[in-house]
């Protein structure tokens, strides 16, 4: 079983990704593993990091990539890091299934 940035939680999944601010594009560039081990989704967004914008811009991506309203999707921890970690409400193995369809490697 691969491992996987994402897991069920009671009310939806939890979700870690790797952000790329002023990426100059809006996208997601698949599953990549960190030096420490932990898988992250990478992402990058247009947006500049400054007043959360870039934080919007992210929560914005993943819920149009998994179908979702933007209010279903938020940021839980890393703000001002680079590794983010989203909270995205619904049913469980519905996002888990979306997200593997844009997770998948290309």
């Amino acid at each position: 079983m691969e491992i996987r940035p994402w897991q069920a939680t009671p009310d939806g999944i939890a979700l870690t990704v790797r952000l790329t601010p002023k990426g100059g594009r809006d996208g997601i560039d698949g599953v990549e593993m960190l030096s420490d081990g932990r898988p992250v989704l990478k992402a990058r967004v247009r947006a500049a990091p400054s007043e959360g914008e870039a934080n919007d811009a992210l929560c914005r991506l993943i819920a149009k990539a998994i179908g979702v309203p933007a209010r279903d999707v938020a940021l839980v921890a890393g703000a001002t890091a680079r590794i983010k970690r989203l909270a995205i409400s619904g049913d469980g193995a519905a996002l888990i299934a979306a997200l593997e369809k844009i997770g998948a490697p290309r």
